[in-house]
């Protein structure tokens, strides 16, 4: 059994919650992901094994709470962006920007744990029920990246450029991942290099001749989705 965490918990009870998740986070930064046993972890937490199972019934569970977290977390470093910015390009690099140094201190097991979260039948995967609740307010931010913009959006690619922006970001995480670079420093060059892209993209989908073709693109893309 698990329990969810919520208005429905004590105040002991959330702190028992949030103590087990903490203890997992670190032990996933300083022993990876695979090495972190839900037992080391109940241990690491100063709890039983049978409490740390009562609140999350496995390891998976647990990521999906840090998967919430992160974007919590995200959401408040990308406010001052959003909030300042009207901008399309300085609003999409200031998210991006912002989700990359939320991200940085996990970047360590950030590799041994995306192998798994790759796995189509995985429900680590961004693309998984599991991870729709992360999933679906991570595509809410971009749908404000997009609406709180300056930008003449072509009606149709409105509805669709929040999961596509989304989808985005999924392949600078990606980058991310294998970035050896000092202090993921390339990462930040890649996110500077195709901001500018995707914001004459947005711009483009407006002018006649190119229209019918984002069109089709965005066809293609609900076609793929359904």
């Amino acid at each position: 059994m698990t329990q969810a965490g919520g208005p429905g918990l004590t105040p002991r009870a959330e702190q028992t919650r949030t103590a087990i998740v903490e203890a997992a986070l670190r032990l996933f930064r300083e022993n990876g992901y695979e090495a972190a046993t839900m037992r080391a972890i109940a241990r690491e937490a100063g709890v039983s094994a049978g409490n740390a199972y009562y609140y999350f019934g496995s390891k998976d569970e647990l990521i999906q709470e840090f998967y919430l977290r992160n974007h919590a977390e995200h959401a408040a470093a990308c406010r001052s962006v959003l909030d300042a910015e009207e901008e399309f390009a300085s609003r999409l690099r200031g998210t991006l920007t912002a989700l990359i140094q939320v991200l940085n201190p996990y970047h360590s097991f950030a590799a041994t744990f995306y192998k798994h979260a790759a796995e189509p039948a995985s429900p680590l995967s961004p693309f998984s029920k599991a991870s729709s609740p992360a999933r679906d307010a991570s595509i809410a931010l971009f749908r404000e990246v997009a609406d709180g913009s300056s930008a003449r959006i072509d009606r149709e690619l409105r509805a669709e450029l929040p999961e596509l922006l989304w989808l985005f970001s999924l392949g600078i995480v990606l980058f991310w991942v294998h970035d050896t670079s000092p202090g993921c420093e390339k990462t930040y060059r890649v996110i500077d290099a195709t901001v500018p892209l995707a914001d004459r993209l947005v711009s483009l989908a407006r002018v006649p001749v190119l229209r019918g073709t984002m069109r089709e693109v965005v066809s293609i893309i609900r076609e793929i989705r359904r």
